[in-house]
């Protein structure tokens, strides 16, 4: 899950994502990974999203460009047709809590990405510190990379997810609109 006021401080020109409505997170894309890191990518794609689901997409996934993109780089390596992979993206997106102090409109405090992870645990009952990592833009949040099994229940992440951001100094969280 991305942080968008992160995206929209560095894309002001990303007006479908950053342009009246403030997001705080969205959903950067659903993938497969290996265990050791790294999955597959830019599979042979089938047809891509049709337009009534690019139109629902657009409600986790705020970019058409996004939506595009991530068809063609993890979707189409799914197994699924693009109605049902954003489908799945939708119930994954869907079945995370974000904490209270992290949701759109909140100001949110000055925190740590050791925090930040304490609160997405604490958040969501049976997540453990080692089914997510917080990833930074130099010292901004900009992503919370979740793990999570093909039933979409949170489970411990390869050496693929780790935490980017320095553990205990304070991260900038760029506060949505």
């Amino acid at each position: 899950m991305s942080w968008s006021p992160t995206w929209c401080e560095d894309n002001p020109r990303d007006q479908e994502q950053c342009g009246s409505r403030g997001f705080g997170f969205i959903l950067h894309g659903l993938w497969p990974q290996h265990e050791r890191g790294g999955g597959p990518q830019h599979c042979a794609a089938g047809k891509g999203p049709d337009h009534v689901t690019r139109n629902r997409a657009l409600a986790f996934m705020p970019s058409r460009n996004l939506i595009e993109h991530e068809w063609r780089a993890h979707g189409s390596c799914s197994g699924l047709d693009a109605t049902s992979y954003f489908e799945l993206a939708d119930r994954a997106f869907a079945s995370v809590r974000i904490p209270p102090l992290l949701q759109a409109g909140v100001k949110p405090p000055a925190m740590t990405a050791n925090a930040v992870r304490s609160a997405f645990v604490d958040a969501n009952p049976g997540m453990q510190e080692d089914m997510l990592g917080v990833s930074c833009d130099g010292r901004d949040l900009s992503e919370v990379r979740i793990c999570v099994d093909k039933e979409l229940n949170p489970r411990s992440c390869g050496r693929g997810v780790r935490m980017s951001c320095p553990r205990e100094r304070l991260i900038r969280i760029p506060a949505s609109r």
